[in-house]
């Protein structure tokens, strides 16, 4: 009896293991995902800039949370996209099991559908090679969706004419295109992400007026290209003061681990470096609004 209970216990924590990796596998496959594409989005908007996005020491989580505006247009689409396939396809489910012959023009458009699937195969595949000049996210969009159109002309044939799909002798090659289409949707967003990043630097960049406007004070002289930034020698009269140089003209970029990285307001017409100054007493710091 009580090998048995311990059998029934064992079965039991077994269970409860098998269900926790069901869930956590998802999870913690969604958030590696998110923390990726997080960092291509922010590498890419502060490299504009000049700055490595290891530099600034983003947390795990501000990465995760920072690619939700990446995330959202190749979500929708892809969701759109698959909304369109799914009525499509019970459209052509339904024709196939009414008993009577399809319409002439249904099976001629599921061929034509494999066959553009199949010319932006080769595209994209000719693209990856450099055979033309294709964008960032032109490739991996070329082979995917290629991919992804011959599968579902092919079913939309079986289907108008009532067969199942897929057939046993396909299954190994249906595999093989489901990994490579997962690879070129991780290549395309990667893409998208960066680009999003690069867009919303190049914004930032003549937008600056949205950052705060910093004014730092600091005990030592700091240079920078002429007319980028206003000095003011402080006065030296009155009590002794540890400052001696005012400095205006610049906007918060980031402020990440108790450093603040400042930029030139006029940084998109003069370009410039970007200037990182500890959030301590060793400099002092007045944010205003514009």
């Amino acid at each position: 009896m009580a090998e048995a209970d311990s059998d029934s216990g064992t079965r039991s924590w077994g269970n409860w293991v098998v269900t926790f990796a069901t869930l956590a596998a998802p999870t913690t496959f969604i958030g590696a995902l998110l923390l990726y594409f997080g960092f291509a989005y922010t590498d890419s908007l502060y490299a504009y800039f000049g700055v490595d996005a290891a530099t600034l020491g983003f947390s795990t989580q501000e990465y995760a949370l920072r690619s939700a505006g990446a995330l959202y247009v190749p979500a929708g689409a892809a969701l759109t996209v698959a909304l369109i396939g799914v009525l499509v396809y019970y459209a052509a489910r339904t024709l196939g099991n009414r008993g009577a012959p399809p319409p002439p023009w249904a099976r001629p458009v599921a061929y034509a559908v494999s066959a553009c699937g199949l010319v932006m195969f080769v595209l994209g595949v000719l693209g990856g090679f450099a055979v033309w000049r294709a964008g960032a996210m032109d490739t991996p969009l070329l082979i995917g969706g290629g991919l992804v159109l011959v599968v579902f002309g092919r079913a939309l044939s079986f289907k108008l004419e009532g067969a199942d799909y897929p057939v046993a002798r396909e299954r190994l090659a249906l595999a093989l295109v489901a990994t490579l289409v997962g690879l070129s949707c991780f290549w395309a967003v990667h893409a998208y992400a960066k680009q999003h990043g690069t867009d919303d630097a190049r914004y930032l960049a003549r937008h600056l007026w949205l950052r705060p406007a910093v004014t730092v004070d600091t005990a030592e002289r700091l240079y920078f290209p002429p007319r980028q930034v206003r000095e003011t020698p402080l006065p030296v009269a009155g009590p002794p003061q540890r400052f001696r140089y005012r400095y205006e003209g610049l906007r918060l970029l980031a402020e990440v681990n108790g450093r603040m990285f400042l930029i030139p307001e006029d940084w998109a017409r003069t370009g410039g470096g970007v200037l990182v100054v500890p959030a301590n007493g060793a400099v002092r710091v007045a944010f205003r609004s514009d």
